[in-house]
C-alpha cells in the first residue's frame, strides 16, 4: 500500500467513524468519494443503471448501520466493494442478469470527450469482456480497473486467493484468445463501411 492510499483508508475510516456516530455529512463525502467507482465496478455485473444505482443505494445503507461494526481487517474500500459486490450478486438474482442495451446518453456523454481510436478501444475490450464470466469480469474489473491486491479481491468476493488466482487466469487466457479475432472483426467491419 503506497503513501496515498494509507492516507485514502485514514480518511475513510475517520469517515465511517464519523457515521457511526451519527453524521449524515460524513456519509454523503464517502458516497461522492467512491460512487464513480462503484458505477465502473458495478457495470461489469450490469449494464443497467438502475440496477447499479439501487445497489449503491443498498451499498451505503449498509455501510451507514455497519459503520460501527467496522473491524478494520482490510482497507474501508475494501470492506466497500464487498458490500458492493454482495449488493450487486442480491441485485442480479432479485431482477435478473439481463444487461439491457447501452445507455445512449451515457455512450454520447463519453464519446464527447474521448478521441474516436480510445472510445474504438474501450469498445473492442468491453466485447471482449463480454466474453467472460461475471465473476472472471469482476476480478478483472478489481485487479486492473480498480488497482485492488488479489488478496483484496479474495476478500471482496468471499472466496480464497487461490480461487481469485485462477479466476483471472483463465480470463486472461479467454482475452488473449478472443481479443485478436475480435480485432478482426472491428477492422474488417472498417474496411466495408464506404
Amino acid at each position: 500500500m503506497n503513501d496515498a492510499d494509507t492516507h485514502d483508508d485514514d480518511t475513510d475510516r475517520m469517515l465511517l467513524q464519523r457515521m457511526a456516530a451519527g453524521d449524515r455529512g460524513a456519509l454523503a463525502v464517502l458516497y461522492r468519494s467512491y460512487h464513480g467507482r462503484l458505477c465502473r465496478f458495478l457495470s461489469r455485473l450490469t449494464r443497467r443503471p438502475d440496477v447499479i444505482e439501487e445497489v449503491i443505494n443498498d451499498c451505503f445503507w449498509i455501510a451507514w448501520q455497519k459503520a460501527g461494526s467496522f473491524r478494520g481487517d482490510s482497507r474501508v474500500s475494501t470492506w466497500i466493494m464487498g458490500i458492493a459486490y454482495r449488493c450487486g450478486l442480491k441485485a442480479l438474482r432479485q431482477h435478473g442478469a439481463e444487461p439491457i442495451e447501452d445507455d445512449p446518453v451515457r455512450d454520447e456523454r463519453s464519446s464527447a470527450h474521448d478521441p474516436g481510436e480510445d472510445r474504438e478501444l474501450r469498445d473492442w475490450l468491453a466485447k471482449g469482456l463480454e466474453r467472460l464470466s461475471v465473476d472472471q469480469r469482476v476480478v478483472v474489473e478489481l485487479v486492473y480497473g480498480v488497482g485492488h491486491s488479489l488478496d483484496d479481491v479474495a476478500v471482496i468476493m468471499q472466496c480464497p486467493v487461490g480461487t481469485v488466482k485462477a479466476r483471472l487466469f483463465y480470463a486472461r487466457v479467454k482475452l488473449r484468445n478472443v481479443l485478436p479475432a475480435l480485432a478482426g472483426e472491428s477492422i474488417s467491419h472498417r474496411e466495408n463501411v464506404p
